[in-house]
């Protein structure tokens, strides 16, 4: 089936939403961007910036978002540097979008999980990063299963972030607005990370959230990790995609009954 006519709300930050709303007009759908989540600059550069000026300390880097690539090489670029500097390092990639983001830089990555969460990355990485010098680029709020799971197997773990993400108010009025159309209600609403679902919670309130208001609306999780904050906030999981990537979360929407 397509998804001609039906209107679906693409919650990714402005700047990330591109892809996964082409793919779904594509498939026919009307597509409403109201982003969840906002990516700025960290407060302060200094520990990215210290951690660029060290960086032949490091044997390995990780990298688990388009963001923190995008925010790790536009570093570089500002203080002068290149993707050079980095080429003695050995690199894993949480899913193929961040990897191609990688490789889009020059450089080769080392280690991809055929899983695209932070459990299969430790699981990849098991027996390659004892007493290995591992630094991690990632949002200011994040999981710590990589981080906390490297250290238990030897590795020496430094963890510095490269931006930060936070609730857009402009989306409030939009995203009440679209949920309380009756005449063009949406018929699904993406979420492609936690905070996408955390946020959303925020932005309509934890009483409509779980109110009539989603009544009808297909709530869409691009994988488990997601799934588990959607059943975490007491919200439904009416689609999960199999492959854990924005075409997998099209595809999962296509199929949903």
């Amino acid at each position: 089936m397509d998804l001609h006519g039906k209107r679906i709300i693409v919650s990714r930050a402005r700047e990330q939403a591109g892809s996964l709303s082409h793919q779904l007009r594509e498939r026919g759908a009307d597509v409403l961007e109201i982003p969840f989540i906002e990516i700025r600059p960290p407060q302060s550069f200094e520990a990215l910036d210290k951690i660029i000026e060290n960086i032949l300390a490091y044997d390995w880097l990780i990298l688990t978002s388009v963001n923190g690539v995008q925010a790790l090489f536009s570093r570089l670029e500002q203080l002068g540097k290149s993707e050079a500097e980095l080429l003695h390092l050995k690199i894993a990639a949480i899913g193929p979008a961040t990897r191609k983001a990688i490789e889009k830089q020059g450089l080769p990555v080392d280690v991809m999980p055929k899983e695209y969460v932070a459990e299969a990355v430790v699981a990849a990485l098991r027996n390659l990063v004892k007493g290995e010098r591992v630094l991690l680029v990632r949002a200011k709020v994040a999981r710590d299963v990589i981080p906390n799971s490297l250290r238990e197997l030897g590795a020496k773990v430094h963890v510095v972030e490269a931006y930060e993400t936070v609730v857009p108010e402009s989306s409030r009025t939009a995203i009440l607005a679209a949920l309380e159309d009756h005449q063009n209600k949406p018929y699904a609403i993406t979420f492609t990370s936690s905070s996408t679902v955390r946020n959303f919670v925020e932005l309509v309130g934890e009483e409509r959230a779980h109110s009539s208001l989603l009544d009808g609306v297909k709530l869409c999780s691009i994988g488990p990790v997601t799934s588990a904050t959607l059943k975490e906030l007491k919200l439904r999981v009416d689609v999960e995609a199999k492959e854990y990537t924005v075409p997998g979360l099209v595809e999962a929407i296509v199929h949903a009954k």
